[in-house]
């Protein structure tokens, strides 16, 4: 929602906005509450980057922790700017990072290790390609829904095998916040009419953005332990300083 303020990046020129008045604290920041939101995102994937690389995991968790604070990152600068070429550093980066949770849940299983990563590359760099010259609106929604539906059955599978009471809460915690996200996410797209004339504004977007860092780092922290267990680790869910939940694993000793 454009208010015809000065701003130093020019026309809006993305193809959505979100319910949020623009440049109301800086002349730099488009979406206040929807550029700082993200921040959450940052320092949790670092949390799990270092547990990550300081226990040793296999490089995917690395990766995978990275890949978001690079959607976290890209994020920022789209509704900083709510400029298009921004905002493919927004959704391009959604759709990767949804393809990585597709190759970590189902790698174990798949017997010709080429070729899932493989098939999945080339379909992250054609889409990105695509994406450059097409403005997907809707369609990008759908196609990143349909990933996401793509990782649900698999997480479940994960839940139901896993027999770790604390385990299973991450699960939870991982359904818990997507749920929260998405009520937040549909309120803001939808109800924006009605919000705006509220004493107060919610920033669902902004929560959106908050409930999906800590979803990921749920869902991260997660798969980390569920693969520890395939790969005998003896995995253990800690929490660091008695609040945030990771995986502390006890690789077996070689001779």
């Amino acid at each position: 929602m454009a208010d015809g303020i000065s701003s130093f990046w020019g026309p809006v020129t993305s193809s959505h906005e979100w319910c949020e008045k623009n440049y109301v604290y800086s002349s730099y920041i488009a979406e206040f509450y929807n550029t700082l939101s993200n921040v959450p995102c940052i320092l949790l994937a670092l949390v799990g980057l270092l547990s990550s690389l300081l226990q040793r995991f296999e490089k995917r968790f690395s990766i995978l922790h990275l890949s978001n604070m690079a959607l976290a990152i890209g994020s920022i600068m789209y509704h900083a700017t709510l400029q298009h070429v921004q905002q493919q550093s927004d959704e391009t980066p959604m759709v990767w990072e949804m393809l990585l949770y597709i190759y970590i849940l189902y790698s174990p299983d798949w017997h010709y290790r080429s070729t899932m990563p493989t098939f999945l590359f080339l379909y992250g760099i054609s889409f990105a390609v695509l994406h450059s010259v097409i403005r997907f609106d809707i369609g990008f929604k759908l196609h990143y829904v349909m990933l996401c539906l793509l990782c649900i059955p698999r997480m479940y599978k994960y839940y139901i095998q896993t027999q770790d009471i604390s385990a299973k809460r991450l699960a939870k915690f991982y359904f818990a916040t997507l749920f929260l996200g998405s009520l937040c996410w549909l309120g803001d797209r939808f109800c924006c009419a009605q919000i705006s004339s509220w004493p107060v504004n919610p920033q669902g977007h902004a929560l959106w953005h908050v409930f999906m860092g800590f979803n990921s780092y749920f869902a991260n922290t997660f798969l980390m332990f569920c693969r520890a267990q395939q790969r005998d680790w003896s995995p253990q869910v800690v929490y660091l300083m008695g609040v945030l939940p990771y995986v502390r694993i006890e690789k077996p000793k070689t001779r």
